[in-house]
């Protein structure tokens, strides 16, 4: 498969004339990191995992969870080899049964058969993480269907003791995921969550982790469980007036952000390479395909937000071979459709829009690293060919470290003098991933028009791939 990549460094304007971003929500640090984390793996584990159900009742036996093959390394080396760079286990779903032996429990993996009580899931995990360099993140449900204490003003000193413990036992925890559903209790009682509290315990135990919610603080989630980005997608939102679950913002809100939002709010696309979140026998000829999964991800990274994907462990603790085999071909779909740059003689070009700064074109450098410069106020964003070349994808990215700002861009791809092909859209963010029939062009101008303080492209590439995997 050939493709062609133009990788470019624009340059430093920030000599020529200031500009005070600090309108402009911008990213964190631990922000920026989980943006650069940008695709991993979910997995849904429990008794679920046996009784065949996606919500369990919280009355389940806890012998029934004897996952006997258990094996933690292989599901990070099946995750590494695909590409992901995390992993986030569902240490306690809506049923209450906790994947580590918790002191504030008695529905954990030491009331259970499995290794006589001893067992436990997060160490094991957390310590393959490690071993293979994948970042370890943990689902952690605040309903809880089996504690005798939800319902009542006690179990938030629960919920935060069990925080507590994983931060201090199994740490460090890139990212806590939040679920938003909120139900009856064994008492038949819903709780009050104390979320302002739960947020502390985070801040003051592990600093560094992202949390995820309807509302974040740091990552919100995208508005439905498909993997689909909305497009345009803004990593802003508005969470003033709005709650966890029932009262969160709308689902389109969600889904594309808040344009004029005044928090940074990157969007996380959950979906499940199977239809159910947990292993059922049932759904192994259901496994989506390489390219089923390769359609999610132009509709999601593609669209400047994260892949969140669900890969359950089966009964024994192991990821089924369906699925595996799954991933090693979205893997090399992905290498082979993003593999090869075939620009490196391209005449790249830019021209400000500013009448103070020189209008003749400006040819810029090749790029090692990203997000270390940056330019301003560009008006066009020319690239010429070295050769006639048939492309059928390009791909924007921003200097998000300051801002999501370009509004709207069109590119109009020409073959010498006649325009072949154009294309449009509004927001960029991170990663804009263009796919469209393929054309022969001899150049291709990129033009900023519109956007909100300065627009900061930071990179651009262009590719063939096989046209069977543009996005439908």
């Amino acid at each position: 498969m050939k493709s062609i990549c133009l990788s470019i460094l624009l340059l430093s304007a920030t000599a020529l004339f200031a500009q005070d971003y600090n309108d402009l929500p911008v990213p964190s640090k631990k922000q920026l990191d989980w943006h650069d984390t940008e695709y991993y793996i979910f997995m849904h584990f429990g008794p679920n995992t046996f009784t065949g159900k996606e919500w369990g009742e919280g009355t389940e036996p806890e012998d029934i969870f004897n996952p006997a093959q258990l094996d933690c390394r292989q599901w990070c080396r099946i995750a590494k080899e695909s590409g992901a760079k995390a992993i986030i286990i569902t240490a306690k779903h809506h049923d209450g049964f906790c994947l580590w032996p918790s002191k504030y429990s008695k529905h954990t993996v030491r009331e259970s058969k499995w290794k006589n009580g001893k067992g436990d899931v997060l160490k094991e995990l957390s310590q393959a993480c490690k071993e293979y360099g994948l970042k370890f993140g943990v689902y952690l449900s605040p309903w809880d269907r089996n504690h005798p204490d939800y319902g009542t003003p006690k179990y938030n000193d629960v919920f935060v003791n069990m925080m507590k413990e994983i931060f201090q036992n199994y740490g460090p925890v890139w990212e806590m995921w939040w679920d938003g559903a909120n139900g009856e209790g064994p008492n038949g009682k819903r709780q009050v969550y104390d979320w302002k509290r739960f947020e502390n315990t985070v801040k003051q135990y592990s600093p560094k982790t992202v949390v995820f919610s309807d509302i974040g603080p740091d990552v919100r989630w995208v508005g439905n469980e498909n993997g689909i980005a909305g497009n345009p997608n803004w990593n802003f939102l508005d969470t003033v007036g709005f709650k966890r679950g029932l009262g969160a913002p709308p689902t389109d809100t969600l889904n594309r952000g808040n344009y004029w939002g005044k928090a940074w709010m990157g969007a996380e696309c959950d979906v499940s390479i199977r239809p159910g979140w947990f292993w059922r026998e049932s759904e192994n000829e259901k496994v989506k395909t390489p390219q089923q999964l390769f359609d999610i991800y132009l509709k999601s990274i593609g669209r400047g937000a994260n892949l969140l994907l669900n890969v359950p462990p089966d009964p024994r603790g192991l990821i089924h071979p369906a699925d595996s085999m799954a991933l090693t071909g979205f893997k090399k779909l992905r290498d082979e459709s993003f593999a090869e740059n075939l620009l490196k003689t391209a005449n790249t070009f830019y021209q400000f829009s500013r009448k103070e700064l020189p209008e003749e074109k400006i040819t810029l450098r090749s790029m090692d690293k990203e997000n270390q410069s940056y330019t301003v106020n560009l008006q066009n964003f020319i690239v010429e060919m070295a050769q006639p070349t048939k492309i059928n994808c390009i791909i924007l990215r921003e200097a998000i470290h300051l801002g999501q700002t370009i509004r709207s861009f069109r590119i109009v791809m020409n073959n010498g003098k006649k325009v072949v092909k154009e294309i449009s859209g509004s927001s960029v963010g991170r990663k804009r991933i263009l796919t469209f029939k393929p054309a022969t062009i001899t150049s291709f101008t990129v033009y900023l028009e519109d956007a909100k303080g300065m627009d900061n492209v930071i990179n651009v590439t262009a590719y063939l791939m096989d046209e069977k995997l543009i996005e439908k």
